[in-house]
């Protein structure tokens, strides 16, 4: 392990200056072009104790990809928001955020940058990872995981969030469960036509006793309009036998599901209960306000970040997976027992 003296040595600048810079002394005033010098020369020469903090405020320049399908719907808005909101968490530790849409552009680029964050869930062919992982070897994927031995992720526990809404039906009384969701692909070395929520309600419904039996719609995109589709042929395949709830993928298809069941008069929840899943701004508004599980954006991009920067700084070759936690948001079309 490298000594302050070493640091000093190497660096030109006194001991008392890098021991002051190194354990972040708030009262020492110093030009960032020293204080930069000081703690890079500290990871270049194995010094141990510089700070989480004072590992990730080290600028980089780092790319963003923009991997989203667009609808010019409300999905459209939750990646807007979530680009926001990660560019400004980039910002915030140090990282000066390149914004690329293709990621043949971006591997074109990849020896512009220290690494890379990707959200969206477009689906990636594997030989472009490949090249991907070859260009910039230090990325973070979230909200997918399409190459765990390639790269870190930060993705919401939908399968845990499926399991909670599942009990939370059932400890109300509904039996009868129906789903609504959308055309996906769970990711890996071995993709599978078939998104996560999807998954995670035929598995845990099955566990839990209940019945799904024909009840389940999950084809076409997250749109409004494909929500709206598929709840008119909910209600046409079951309209003398409504199930007792729905579970929603996303609150685009939910919206989409409330004007279907407003058309027909079936009154939520009096009639049927629905509780959906991202927790966007519009679920406020719609008619009755709808109960989805949040997906903090907040804690997604927060959690990616520092996850890249830690990969920067370690340069570890083990890919580390985080899954955030969610909560229901309670509203007028699921109120749970408490």
């Amino acid at each position: 392990m490298a000594t302050i003296k070493e640091i000093a040595k190497h660096t030109g600048f006194s001991q008392a200056t890098v021991s002051r810079i190194l354990n972040d002394d708030p009262s020492f005033s110093v030009k960032e072009s020293t204080r930069q010098k000081v703690l890079n020369a500290s990871l270049e020469l194995g010094y141990e104790n510089v700070s989480q903090y004072q590992r990730i405020i080290i600028p980089r320049d780092i790319a963003i990809l923009n991997n989203v399908v667009p609808d010019k719907g409300l999905q459209d808005a939750y990646f807007d928001e979530l680009r926001e909101v990660l560019t400004r968490q980039a910002k915030e530790q140090r990282m000066n955020a390149t914004i690329y849409d293709d990621i043949d552009d971006l591997i074109a680029h990849g020896g512009d940058y220290a690494g890379f964050i990707s959200m969206g869930p477009a689906e990636l062919p594997p030989e472009t990872l490949h090249r991907l992982h070859q260009a910039l070897p230090h990325g973070v994927f979230i909200d997918i995981n399409p190459a765990p031995n390639l790269f870190d992720s930060v993705q919401p526990d939908l399968e845990q969030i499926v399991l909670d809404a599942l009990d939370a039906l059932k400890a109300d009384g509904c039996r009868r469960i129906g789903f609504i969701g959308g055309a996906g692909t769970m990711m890996g070395k071995h993709s599978y036509p078939e998104d996560v929520r999807r998954f995670a309600f035929c598995n845990w419904s099955a566990r839990l006793g209940l019945d799904t039996e024909g009840l389940i719609y999950a084809d076409g995109p997250f749109t409004v309009a494909n929500g709206r589709e598929q709840g008119e042929r909910l209600i046409r395949d079951h309209a003398d036998d409504l199930p007792d709830a729905v579970l929603v993928a996303a609150d685009t298809l939910a919206v989409g599901l409330l004007q279907a069941l407003a058309a027909k008069g079936i009154l939520v929840p009096r009639d049927i209960k629905v509780v959906s899943i991202n927790n966007q701004e519009v679920a406020k508004y719609t008619s009755p306000a709808l109960s989805s599980y949040d997906i903090d954006k907040e804690e997604l991009t927060r959690a990616a970040v520092l996850m890249l920067a830690e990969s920067l700084v370690s340069k570890r070759s083990v890919k580390q997976h985080t899954c955030i936690s969610s909560h229901l948001v309670v509203r007028d079309s699921f109120a749970p027992e408490r």
